[in-house]
């Protein structure tokens, strides 16, 4: 078929990286630097404190002047209890899909980059590609930070920036951002006989737990609302509890883990104050009236910004030429996006796939997805020499 895509063999060879994020990346960024070299673009490696993991950045073309970013995670989630029916590091093609971890999430894209790296670097570009891989997305957006510390210190940033998440290639102006917090309740236990001497924490924790809950419903009914999104406002929700070791004893301590997911123009940093203050004020007291050491303590996990850029804004004018849509969408999901927005590169999100599929046993994309991306990278080439 004419249109059978061309990155074929590149994202073969990135889905057989195990790439999780527990793992070491280096084995692939080695594999993309040797890729670079052979035409002649020069790569720098911005590598985490362990130095088991890297960013790359590279630009292909004029050197003095500002260019399009082209970025993506190499990272991907664990297949740990998931049931695939094909091997999830081998690419398998199966009636117009195309199996493996990280096909959808985002080693499609990533590939697809890859491969029209020779026409970059082939064609005379007036306008310069760089390239960002980065590591550790998947927990945190983590490994993109330091990369963005680097771009700080160049003479030259890029003037905008694609990040190939899998948005079935349309244009993503705006996304929500993410705050996940621990909360640790220090309870006293004591026989469960003697209940009333003891500190409660898993009861303690329910108390809090509730309090979010019933900010969930407030967002869920008051709003703000934005009906761009699928979810169209701000959502609270607690995903891990761990408390207590036996029925008839008073559990001691109980941590639970939530997350906030909010739409732009909402403060993550009040609404955790706002709870810390339900916990300290309400509850702690009463708990510090048994027990001194009673009380709570709060650890964060993980941030991001969300992302917001105008249709108007120059890289969003691009991306839809390149995508041939006048339309723009926002999505529930984050990406890097907000965090290199909030460093000063106006970015937008588009990318092979759905997002459906990611993070799922038996992860897919379609090959019509694959191709949407070439004809994209087929204009960029167009424009960026003209």
């Amino acid at each position: 078929m004419s249109d059978y895509p061309r990155s074929m063999e590149m994202l073969r060879r990135l889905i057989a990286f195990d790439t999780t994020s527990r793992n070491s990346n280096l084995a692939l960024v080695d594999f993309v630097r040797d890729h670079l070299d052979r035409f002649g673009v020069a790569s720098e490696l911005v590598p985490d404190p362990t130095g088991k993991k890297a960013n790359l950045y590279a630009t292909i073309g004029p050197k003095d002047r500002p260019g399009i970013c082209l970025s993506g995670h190499t990272d991907v989630v664990p297949i740990d209890g998931q049931d695939w029916s094909t091997d999830p590091w081998v690419l398998t093609e199966r009636d117009g899909l195309l199996y493996g971890r990280g096909t959808c999430d985002m080693k499609g894209f990533l590939g697809v980059v890859l491969t029209w790296v020779e026409r970059f670097a082939r064609t005379d570009l007036k306008t310069p590609v760089h390239l960002l891989l980065s590591y550790d997305e998947e927990v945190g957006c983590l490994g993109v930070r330091g990369a963005l510390e680097r771009l700080k210190q160049l003479p030259i940033m890029p003037k905008g920036c694609v990040i190939g998440e899998p948005t079935e290639m349309r244009v993503t102006t705006a996304h929500k951002g993410k705050k996940s917090v621990r909360c640790h309740v220090h309870g006293h236990e004591c026989h469960s006989s003697l209940a009333p001497k003891g500190v409660n924490a898993v009861e303690y924790a329910a108390e809090v737990i509730a309090y979010l809950k019933n900010m969930a419903r407030r967002f869920a009914s008051e709003g703000p609302f934005d009906p761009d999104y699928d979810v169209p406002y701000t959502t609270i929700h607690t995903g891990i509890v761990q408390g207590g070791t036996a029925l008839n004893i008073v559990p001691k301590d109980c941590r639970f883990d939530f997350e906030v997911r909010y739409l732009p123009g909402i403060d993550p940093e009040a609404l955790l104050a706002d709870v810390q203050r339900f916990a300290e004020t309400k509850l702690a007291p009463e708990m510090k009236a048994i027990v001194a050491e009673a009380g709570f303590s709060w650890q964060q996990i993980s941030a991001f910004p969300g992302l917001d850029t105008p249709d108007e804004a120059e890289i969003a004018v691009l991306a839809k030429a390149l995508a041939l849509s006048n339309a723009t969408v926002k999505v529930a999901f984050g990406t890097e996006a907000g965090l290199i927005q909030q460093a000063g590169i106006p970015a937008v999100v588009c990318g092979p796939g759905s997002i459906d599929q990611a993070h799922k046993p038996d992860e897919f994309v379609a090959l019509s997805q694959l191709s949407q991306c070439e004809a994209f990278m087929d204009r960029l080439v167009a424009r960026l020499q003209s």
